[in-house]
């Protein structure tokens, strides 16, 4: 009884010097050793704007890093952080004027569109120390030429999940999202540029053409497939294919080995026909008022402790060589994320495409959509 009493009240001490600690200073959420570049508190008190994919940065759940808390404590900056679903949200948002942001992460063709209307700020890497850990395989890349615009920050492709308690052969095309068999378990993407994609890779037709008689091939598959899908999603493909609410999905890598680890039933194929590869990468709008600020931020997330953090919670392949290098990294070699020469699957990068064709296929897609 004394032992137990005893144990009890050491238990209790430790309780209470924890919420002593926890009442005071608390604990940072990086350890500042590690962080290699140097972070002025110059800028504290004043706010950055972020606008991001949502779930697209570490965030402290299931033991993770909080990466904009650590960037607050380190710099004192206030960071206010919005969510958006995909790249013409954020197009749309930003071209209406209605709001600023002083950082945002599109994809390449997004990129393209914004340098060329004018909506984006240079950004002086030689003020970036971290930049020296961003690979040469993802500089000079078509939408950044001369790397003036943007700092790569994921890279992925597109691939097709399954789940294989609910498809009789494991597929490898995307003729799978045309299966009679498995009406009302298909999920096609909500965007129109990745849903054209697929039906174009079926046919053999480059993404980025400017025949508009191609596009309309694309849109009479995909108004054949409508009958055939149960939902078009992006973010709720999660809860689907987890759920075992659908067999068959089109989505980006990465976040289906996120999804794996909730449902071990689910697999992955890249299709023979041919995905997109794409590169978000981290950049400041035209119309930014915390200059400064973003590009202590651009370079924090270049941080080898922030890169990693945030490259196994997201899951997507890192463009960061202290990542990519680094045999700690749970995805270190990952056949999905990265793939040898021999099975590399057939690449294409999206392109920005004039205003013209962009609203022709927008306006086919409304109508498959509609019928």
């Amino acid at each position: 009884m004394k032992r137990f009493t005893s144990l009890i009240l050491s238990i209790l001490l430790v309780v209470s010097l924890f919420s002593f600690v926890a009442c005071g200073e608390k604990e940072p959420e990086v350890d500042p050793t590690l962080l290699e570049g140097s972070y002025t508190k110059d800028f504290a008190g004043t706010t950055l704007k972020v606008y991001n994919w949502g779930e697209y940065i570490s965030d402290g759940a299931e033991g993770s890093i909080d990466v904009v808390r650590a960037f607050e404590e380190v710099t004192g900056i206030n960071v206010e952080y919005s969510y958006y679903d995909d790249n013409e949200t954020m197009y749309s948002e930003l071209a209406s004027g209605a709001s600023y942001y002083d950082i945002i992460i599109p994809s390449d063709y997004m990129i393209q569109r914004l340098i060329r209307e004018d909506m984006l700020e240079k950004v002086d890497v030689s003020k970036l120390s971290n930049y020296k850990y961003i690979s040469d395989e993802y500089k000079d890349l078509y939408f950044d030429p001369a790397n003036e615009y943007s700092v790569p920050y994921n890279v992925g492709m597109v691939g097709l999940i399954y789940n294989t308690t609910m498809v009789e052969k494991a597929p490898d095309s995307w003729e799978a999202l045309w299966d009679s068999e498995l009406s009302g378990n298909i999920l096609m993407f909500k965007n129109p540029r990745d849903s054209f994609a697929i039906a174009q890779q079926r046919l053999g037709i480059d993404l980025n053409t400017l025949d508009k008689a191609e596009w309309d091939k694309a849109a009479e598959l995909l108004k054949e497939q409508r009958e055939l899908v149960q939902s078009y999603v992006m973010d709720e493909v999660f809860n689907k294919m987890e759920g075992a609410n659908a067999a068959v999905a089109p989505y980006y890598a990465g976040d289906f080995l996120s999804m794996q680890e909730n449902n071990p039933d689910l697999a992955f194929v890249y299709p023979k026909e041919g995905v997109n590869i794409f590169c978000d990468s981290i950049c400041v709008p035209s119309n930014a008022q915390n200059y400064d600020a973003a590009l202590l931020f651009m370079n924090f997330m270049m941080e080898p402790v922030i890169a990693l953090a945030n490259a196994e919670y997201i899951c997507y392949a890192s463009p960061n060589t202290a990542v990519i290098n680094n045999d700690d990294y749970k995805f270190k070699g990952n056949a999905i994320l990265y793939p040898s020469e021999e099975n590399k699957p057939k690449t294409q990068w999206f392109h920005d495409l004039d205003g013209d064709i962009v609203g022709y296929y927008e306006n086919l897609w409304v109508k498959i959509r509609n019928s």
